[in-house]
C-alpha cells in the first residue's frame, strides 16, 4: 500500500483524539481524522470501517482507507470499507483546495451548545480566536451519506473556515495540516465546555472574554523580545508547514504518547 508516511499520520491523529477524550469510552469507534496525500492532493486518508477492532486508540498505518474526492475507495485492508461519512471529508476537500486535513467527532459539550443554540464565546486564552467568529451550524443531525449531506457540512464551513457545528452530531474542523485541524476540535470542545459551565452559572448572556481584551493580548510583543529575556532570535523549534510531523510542545508529547507501539 503506498504514502506510508501519511498512513502514519493519520492514524496517529486518529489516536490522538482519543487520548484527549474526543473518541473515547461510548464515543471510542466514533470520529474520524482525514489528510491530503501532498503527493497526490486528489486522494487522502482517512479511517474507515468494518475493522476487527474499531477503536481509533488502536487504529494503526495499515488500517487507514485511501480515497479520491468523491469519496470513492481506491485502497484499503480486506473487508473495510470507507468511514460512513467519507462524504463529509471529500465535499470539504473539493470545496476548499487550501485545507489539507479535516477532522469529525463528537464531543459532549460542543454537542449540547449545538442543540441549545448557544453561540460559543471566548473564554480562555487557549482557542480563544478560535470562537471569536461566530461558528456556522448545520442544521441535521442525520449521517452525513450523500454529496447534497457533505456539501451541506462545507456550506457551514464557509462562514468560519475552519470550524462548523453539526446541530446534535457534534462538529467538523478542518486545517493546514493534522495538527492545526486536531487541536481545533480540541480547543473547540475546550471553549464549549467552559461556555456550558458559563451558562448553568449565570445564563445565556455570562460575561465571556472581549473582543478589546483578543486584542490586547494580540498586540503584545513575542516573549522573547521583551528584554528581561535577553534573546535576539526565538527558540529554536520546527516551523508549522515544515514537514516535521512530530512538531513540538504539546502535540509532540501527544504524538509520542500514543505512538510507541507503532
Amino acid at each position: 500500500m503506498s504514502h506510508d508516511e501519511t498512513r502514519y499520520q493519520v492514524a496517529v491523529a486518529n489516536r490522538i483524539l482519543a487520548a484527549f477524550g474526543l473518541a473515547s469510552e461510548l464515543t471510542a469507534s466514533v470520529g474520524h481524522a482525514s489528510m491530503r496525500v501532498p503527493e497526490a492532493p486528489d486522494t487522502f486518508l482517512i479511517k474507515g470501517r468494518g475493522y476487527e477492532l474499531d477503536i481509533l486508540s488502536e487504529l494503526g498505518p495499515d488500517d487507514m482507507v485511501l480515497c479520491d474526492l468523491e469519496g470513492n475507495k481506491l485502497e484499503a485492508p480486506e473487508g473495510v470499507s470507507q468511514c460512513y461519512e467519507v462524504k463529509m471529508h471529500s465535499c470539504i476537500y473539493r470545496a476548499f483546495p487550501e485545507i489539507q486535513s479535516v477532522v469529525h467527532a463528537h464531543p459532549r459539550f460542543t454537542i449540547l451548545l449545538s442543540v441549545l443554540d448557544k453561540r460559543l464565546r471566548p473564554m480562555r486564552n487557549e482557542g480563544a480566536r478560535l470562537v471569536q467568529k461566530d461558528i456556522g451550524v448545520y442544521p441535521h443531525s442525520k449521517l452525513i451519506l450523500t454529496d447534497e449531506d457533505g456539501m451541506g457540512v462545507a456550506d457551514a464551513l464557509k462562514q468560519h473556515g475552519q470550524a462548523a457545528l453539526l446541530k446534535g452530531h457534534g462538529a467538523v474542523t478542518a486545517g493546514a495540516d493534522l495538527e492545526e485541524s486536531v487541536m481545533n476540535m480540541v480547543q473547540l470542545e475546550e471553549q464549549a465546555q467552559l461556555n456550558a459551565w458559563a451558562f448553568s452559572l449565570m445564563g445565556r448572556d455570562h460575561p465571556y472574554t472581549s473582543d478589546a481584551l483578543l486584542a490586547e493580548a494580540a498586540a503584545q510583543p513575542p516573549f522573547w523580545q521583551v528584554p528581561h529575556f535577553g534573546m535576539h532570535a526565538p527558540p529554536a523549534r520546527a516551523p508549522r508547514g515544515s514537514g516535521d510531523f512530530r512538531g513540538h510542545g504539546l502535540w509532540a508529547y501527544y504524538v509520542d504518547k500514543v505512538s510507541r507501539d507503532l
